[in-house]
């Protein structure tokens, strides 16, 4: 008992940071920053956004598997950014984040968002909407370990978990643009003028999310199936410590 209890109040600890300290310091950052420092800020925000990962491992004897896997889904996600970038919008990063976190765990999903962002940005730009691109997608990660069980039911609600995260990415990317445009804060009225104004590409993303989701879930999701039960790797080995 004591022992289920002190991983719960871990992983009560790890998904706090993810749901609001990190959200809290990308958004304070662009604040009161305004674009300045902002290769600081990615530095922080990439060391803060690995905590939660490495915060489950303590004797488990199966970390170095999973950053293995964590550093190839990476790769692969990057990969797939640069391998696509004359379409705009057209990005298989959302699915191969979606995943990590479904077979892998939510903090896996969380951590592979964040560093395909960073990592990524290296070949195209960084700059104070890295720390945003970071955090959708590591959002979109997390909640896929989370309703892993759900997604994994069926194409339906992966490929709503899918579309959902189109418009998730584009309404966060959105606070980015009025605080990076508005000098004295959040503007409602101006965000609601750019989320209506980024309609057509958020439609896009979402539809092209689920094309790749449709398209990967059979072969990429059985080969992350058998390596999640050859290495014991997910949400419910930690959830035992």
């Amino acid at each position: 008992m004591q022992r289920a209890n002190g991983a719960a109040v871990k992983r009560a600890l790890r998904y706090t940071i993810i749901i609001v300290v990190i959200p809290a310091f990308v958004i304070l950052c662009a604040l009161l920053l305004r674009g300045k420092y902002y290769a600081a800020v990615i530095m922080a925000a990439t060391v803060l956004m690995c905590l939660p990962f490495f915060l489950r491992f303590e004797r488990g004897s199966h970390s170095a598997e999973e950053i293995m896997l964590v550093a190839v889904m990476t790769a692969l996600a990057v990969a797939g950014r640069i391998a696509f970038a004359p379409l705009p919008s057209v990005k298989p990063v959302t699915a191969v984040v979606i995943f990590t976190g479904m077979y892998f765990g939510a903090e896996a999903g969380f951590m592979t968002g964040a560093l395909s962002a960073v990592v990524s940005n290296m070949f195209f730009t960084q700059g104070p909407w890295t720390p945003f691109q970071m955090l959708s997608w590591g959002i979109i990660g997390f909640i896929a370990g989370i309703a892993a069980p759900l997604l994994k039911r069926g194409r339906l609600p992966l490929c709503v978990y899918g579309a959902l995260s189109g418009v998730a990415f584009s309404l966060i990317m959105d606070i980015y643009t009025v605080i990076w445009q508005e000098q004295t804060g959040i503007n409602i009225e101006r965000y609601l003028f750019y989320v209506a104004s980024s309609l057509p590409v958020m439609i896009i993303y979402s539809v092209t999310n689920v094309a790749f989701l449709l398209l990967l879930a059979g072969p990429v999701g059985r080969r992350l199936s058998r390596i999640t039960v050859k290495y014991g790797i997910g949400e419910r080995k930690y959830e035992a410590d």
